[in-house]
């Protein structure tokens, strides 16, 4: 008999293999916790109760006790004990599968030692939760000042950033097919400054400047507009006020299409500017005098070096907040805030050269802020981030799209060197002066009214194409028809695009009927042949034609034929 006790209460030791039904179980409580037994039954209904389909046993967890009376170990229920005062009792599922000893033990149920013990634990447990609940509330405040600042950037960037450009060049590895022609191989972006609302003629074209990035060499440089440069494109005006005419005609016509008014004014004025510099453009950006202003006033300010003639002083009148600003620059280093900068940029007193010198300020400023821009300080840091596109958001517009923007900056930060200036205006051969057109003092090419010959040529040469300028491919260009000076006249056109001419002359017989291009590169330069081929329409070849011409070192042989025209 004792044997089958002993067989029985193993059995009822042994863990269920679903870990609840037979949990562990916890020693019977002694009689000074105040526990008592409801009585003991027999080793069949034990067993019966533990079964897993007696679905008579209420649910939860049910301990079992060993007694520690008579011989044998069988197990008997325990009977179920009133919660202490002020504790409801658990019956959780995760409780009935904890052990016994990692069961939260409750109050009034417990031995001095382990009453001392939870008194302790329960001491500890206010800190921890404080610190938890501290940590979750910053990680929270974290994310949402993160999120406000992303959707803030991202709502303004798109207001910024309308896409709609194309510059070939912006691309990692770009094919010769994607390049239209010389000049393709820079990023020209024209950059147009307004007055903006509150302003005297408040989309009159204060600034224009072109900026050209150089991705393959790793240069970039700015050139100014006069903005009293007469133009006769689309109606004679002063270029200054392309823009603002063609808006308000496309206004005229659809008063409630304003996105269509300004592409309207930005697309006439890229036309001219284009005709003028002699250089495609590839993207436009409006910058209104607030965000110049407040710019400027977000990364800090900025400093500049002004030169001897370039000191100013000047009462202005600032319609922002409708009083006198006392302008006094000195020469030597001077930091600017925005203000400052505003209307520095905007004077016109400073020298006898007036509007010239005016332009190469401005050039100046935009170069210090782009520096302060794109130094680490702003792009690290998210209140400056914020700041920027609080100030551009509603005062800056550019065809350019975010992806584009993104690449710009990855290449701006190869650029090494300082950003070079061109001056139409320079001492030593000026290609534009002053002059009068009725009764209105203006700016003129050199070569008189509507040549702009000769700025086309000085523009594209410092303005090389970033392939042209890496192939740097020898060209010789020979004469193949009865016309005089057709070569010369070829080859100073190409000249003027930034292609190493070599030998200019004729070829050895006049009666080519149409033009040969010869590349003795084997595809090597492809980029300059791309362009040529674009530029005469006709595929190159391998074999010179005539095998009495003497290339020597020349990459390109080109012998022009009948249907290329003076």
């Amino acid at each position: 008999m004792n044997d089958f006790r002993r067989s029985i209460s193993r059995r009822a030791q042994q863990k269920a293999i679903d870990g609840i039904i037979n949990a562990p179980t916890r020693p019977a409580p002694s009689a000074e916790h105040g526990e008592r037994s409801f009585g003991r039954s027999s080793a069949t209904d034990r067993l019966r109760a533990r079964h897993v389909d007696n679905f008579k046993r209420p649910d939860g967890f049910h301990a079992t006790v060993r007694s520690n009376q008579g011989h044998g170990s069988a197990a008997s229920p325990v009977a179920p004990t009133m919660p202490a005062p002020g504790r409801a009792r658990d019956t959780s599922l995760l409780q009935s599968t904890l052990s016994a000893n990692a069961k939260p033990k409750r109050r009034g149920l417990l031995g001095k030692r382990d009453h001392k013990s939870s008194r302790s634990k329960r001491g500890k447990h206010p800190v921890r939760k404080w610190v938890l609940r501290t940590s979750l509330g910053l990680v929270v405040i974290v994310l949402l000042i993160g999120g406000f600042l992303f959707t803030k950037g991202y709502l303004k960037l798109h207001k910024v950033f309308k896409g709609g450009g194309q510059a070939a060049a912006l691309k990692a590895d770009v094919s010769p097919s994607l390049l239209k022609g010389e000049g393709d191989g820079r990023i020209n972006i024209m950059l147009l400054g307004i007055g903006g609302p509150g302003h005297d003629g408040p989309d009159l074209t204060d600034t224009i400047l072109l900026a050209s990035i150089d991705p393959i060499n790793k240069t970039a440089s700015l050139v100014s507009v006069p903005r009293d440069l007469w133009v006769t494109t689309s109606g004679s005006s002063k270029i200054n006020a392309v823009y603002a005419n063609a808006k308000y005609h496309a206004l005229s016509v659809s008063p409630k299409d304003t996105a269509g008014a300004q592409k309207a004014g930005v697309t006439a004025t890229e036309k001219v500017v284009s005709q003028v510099l002699g250089v495609p453009i590839h993207y436009y950006g409006i910058v209104d005098f607030q965000a110049f202003q407040q710019a400027i006033d977000t990364v800090g300010g900025i400093d500049i070096n002004v030169g001897p003639n370039d000191a100013v002083t000047e009462m202005l009148w600032n319609p922002a907040t409708r009083k006198n600003f006392y302008l006094h620059v000195t020469p030597g280093q001077q930091h600017f805030n925005g203000e400052r900068a505003l209307f520095y940029a905007r004077s016109r007193h400073t020298s006898a050269r007036g509007d010239f010198d005016r332009s190469e300020r401005q050039r100046l400023i935009i170069e210090a802020l782009s520096a302060k821009v794109l130094s680490a300080g702003t792009y690290t840091n998210p209140v400056k981030l914020s700041q920027l596109m609080s100030a551009f958001g509603d005062h800056v517009s550019t065809d350019m799209s975010l992806g584009d923007s993104v690449r710009l900056l990855q290449i701006s930060k190869g650029i090494t060197g300082k950003i070079s200036s061109l001056d139409l205006a320079k001492p030593d051969g000026p290609l534009v002066n002053t002059g009068m057109i009725g009764n209105q003092s203006v700016v003129l090419p050199v070569a008189g009214a509507g040549n702009y010959t000769a700025i086309n040529a000085y523009v594209r040469n410092q303005l090389r194409d970033g392939y042209l300028a890496k192939e740097n491919a020898n060209v010789t260009v020979l004469n193949g028809t009865e016309t005089p000076g057709l070569a010369t006249l070829k080859a100073t056109e190409l000249k003027s695009y930034g292609y190493n001419v070599g030998t200019v002359g004729d070829a050895p017989t006049h009666a080519y009927t149409k033009t040969v291009i010869v590349d003795r590169t084997n595809g090597k330069d492809k980029y300059t042949q791309n362009y040529l081929e674009k530029r005469f329409g006709v595929k190159a070849v391998r074999t010179l034609p005539d095998t009495s011409i003497q290339p020597g070192t020349a990459n390109f042989v080109i012998i022009l034929g009948q249907d290329i025209q003076p």
